[in-house]
């Protein structure tokens, strides 16, 4: 995610989601027989609703992070109704609070809590919308909430991972049976923090106003073996209430020297081999995709394809979290949005999403909307998932 990791501050009128599915079956791309949202099949094909499936979303980040707000809004709805007239099919969002502080509502008042989220999805089913939640985002959250350090998440009898449990098993219990729901996601670019060389000037920042403790310390530095541990733990416990739907690490590409920072803790590059291993290593059964981001034109799309064969030789489809340009609409910014579109096609990516839709705090660089100044880029998918669309029927007969 872009620039705002450290940073956050914290219905009606939709449409029909039956007459949305009515209109997708009758075409031919969805089975009611079929179990509802992704799920990827003995190949490692992703599909949806039983039919092969290749898509372009969003993130609409705070979609209900906005509901938890000082000042709550609820005006999601009407980007609900913008995507789903732009037939971009599923939206990627928070599922949780970015800041300890931003849990209140949960801690004091969880039918309210649940209430506000109810909404969200409810009014995703109306539009025909799919859901990715993302239910842990921020990687120090959970550890400062249960009075932790970070390296907690690699404690299977931890607080931390005692409360992940809890509340995964209330999500995926409560909306298993909802057909917006797609997957389910851990959180948000963990793999970054992993090993780091420098770790103990990256750790996680001290807010005590927003719910940090006053101060870190080396047990705040997580490994890759924490994470892979905490991800496991999540998988594992989605699998005890949700059979089917695709799971999702949340990670980006692994830093180009991940094997060497995990081995000796170095910046030193790795070799493809190295690379191939810590993306399978960082997204662990029953874990059962694999997660990037693309962003850079060199670093990201050029190991966009060695990606791909890795998710072949896994038979995991490979998700990109988020991609997008920054900036104003300049000619250049569009011949570079193109050239990941262009890539996302090439290389057959199954699924991918826009960074970020209707987010105010990033208005300056990132925020797409339909009517600021880069609407244009909600064009450009909306192009694109119509030729995703006109993908040869042989595929989806396979």
């Amino acid at each position: 995610m872009r620039h705002f990791r450290f940073q956050i501050k914290s219905n009606g009128g939709c449409g029909s989601w039956l007459l949305a599915v009515g209109l997708l079956v009758a075409a031919g791309q969805f089975s009611f027989s079929a179990q509802p949202g992704l799920t990827v099949n003995e190949h490692g094909e992703l599909r949806l609703q039983g039919a092969p499936f290749r898509g372009i979303g969003v993130n609409y980040y705070d979609a209900f992070v906005r509901t938890l707000a000082q000042s709550p809004r609820t005006d999601y709805a009407a980007g609900f109704r913008e995507l789903a007239a732009r037939k971009i099919p599923f939206v990627r969002f928070s599922a949780g609070g970015y800041w300890p502080v931003n849990w209140q509502l949960y801690q004091t008042n969880r039918a309210q809590y649940f209430t506000q989220l109810d909404a969200v999805v409810r009014c995703a089913e109306r539009q025909g919308v799919g859901l990715i939640p993302s239910l842990f985002w921020n990687l120090s959250t959970v550890p400062d909430l249960m009075g932790e350090p970070c390296t907690r998440w690699g404690d299977t009898n931890s607080r931390s991972i005692a409360f992940m449990r809890d509340y995964t098993r209330e999500l995926v219990t409560r909306y298993v049976q909802s057909p917006a729901i797609w997957a389910w996601e851990f959180g948000n670019e963990y793999n970054l923090a992993a090993d780091l060389p420098n770790a103990a000037t990256h750790r996680p920042p001290v807010a005590p106003h927003l719910g940090t403790p006053a101060q870190r310390t080396a047990e705040d530095e997580v490994t890759h073996e924490d994470i892979r541990i905490a991800f496991r733990a999540f998988a594992n416990e989605v699998r005890k209430y949700d059979s089917h739907r695709l799971i999702i690490s949340g990670n980006a590409f692994p830093r180009p020297s991940a094997w060497h920072q995990q081995q000796e803790r170095s910046w030193q590059n790795d070799t493809p081999e190295q690379f191939a291993a810590m993306l399978a290593a960082d997204n662990p059964p029953p874990i059962n995709s694999l997660s990037v981001r693309a962003y850079d034109l060199t670093n990201d799309l050029g190991r966009l394809a060695q990606a791909v064969t890795v998710a072949r030789a896994e038979q995991k489809p490979l998700f990109v979290g988020e991609f997008g340009v920054s900036g104003n609409d300049t000619p250049a910014a569009r011949a570079d949005f193109a050239t990941i579109l262009s890539a996302m096609e090439t290389n057959q990516i199954p699924l991918s999403a826009l960074w970020v839709f209707d987010f105010d705090y990033q208005a300056k660089d990132w925020n797409v909307t339909t009517t600021n100044g880069r609407a244009w880029q909600l064009e450009a998918i909306q192009q694109a998932n119509e030729r995703l669309r006109a993908w040869p029927d042989q595929a989806r007969s396979r």
